[in-house]
């Protein structure tokens, strides 16, 4: 759990705070914060009360978007910080088309994760 800063802010369209997140996927706000502390998620903290946030992208519904949890494992493996994450993930790349985290939520997860994995070499 990181303080956004305002490069980040601006990259991501859109942030669901932990209540949010918890009435969506029918769990206890307890259970969200779980989920935040294992790293399945990235939450920072932001607006004037400085509340936790996740960018809505990670939510498909009521479950984490499909491969996020592995992708993240992949780009901390490769030492990214969450703000690096947040960044890499939200930032257009022409090639895909999008961004790595509209290519997850389009079920493209195989090659962002692939092109994660590069980003070790």
């Amino acid at each position: 759990m990181t303080e956004i800063d305002a490069k980040i802010d601006a990259l991501v369209p859109e942030w669901l705070t932990l209540p949010d997140i918890a009435e969506q996927m029918d769990l206890e706000v307890t259970r969200v914060r779980q989920l935040v502390k294992e790293g399945q998620v990235i939450a920072v903290r932001r607006g004037e009360n400085r509340a936790l946030h996740v960018p809505a992208a990670f939510i498909d519904g009521d479950k984490i978007v499909k491969g996020l949890v592995g992708l993240l494992t992949v780009l901390r493996d490769d030492g990214f910080s969450d703000e690096e994450m947040l960044e890499w993930l939200f930032t257009a790349d022409p090639t895909l088309p999008g961004t790595p985290a509209q290519a997850l939520s389009e079920n493209r997860g195989t090659e962002v994760k692939r092109r994660a994995q590069a980003l070790a070499v």
